[in-house]
């Protein structure tokens, strides 16, 4: 089981570092370059589903209770004192941003997603990785 969480926190890691590479330097070149702004967001995707995977592997691997929904994950990792409530509220939201990119594609507000990617996952992502690291 830890192999499993070592080897997601390594693909979550590639990610951030693929997704890096190509976000747009401003919110123009963002909504100009179709095709980088789909990258990111499907890089965002990815992130957030491999975050998620990681979260249901670290509650199998203590033993905790399993949620019946994604999002309950976080608030198991709160609870068992693994992950701050203010993280967890901010990967809860970045999993509903991911549904919307994923699922309603045009019914999107640009500027938060774009800031979501290029201010916001990297740091929450990483310190989430930080407090997963310290229990396993």
């Amino acid at each position: 089981m830890k192999n499993r969480i070592n080897d997601k926190i390594n693909e979550i890691e590639r990610f951030l570092d693929e997704l890096a590479e190509i976000i747009p330097q401003n919110l123009n070149e963002y909504n100009r370059n179709f095709e980088k702004k789909a990258a990111c967001e499907r890089y965002f995707e990815k992130i957030i589903e491999s975050a998620i995977d990681l979260a249901f592997l670290t509650i199998k691997l203590k033993g905790f209770e399993m949620p019946e929904e994604d999002k309950k994950a976080f608030d198991i990792l709160v609870k068992e004192k693994i992950i701050a409530e203010k993280l967890a509220e901010r990967l809860k939201d970045a999993k509903g941003m991911r549904n919307i990119i994923a699922h309603e594609y045009g019914n999107t507000d640009d500027e938060l997603v774009f800031h979501a990617i290029a201010d916001e996952i990297e740091k929450d992502i990483k310190e989430f990785i930080s407090s997963i690291e310290k229990i396993k």
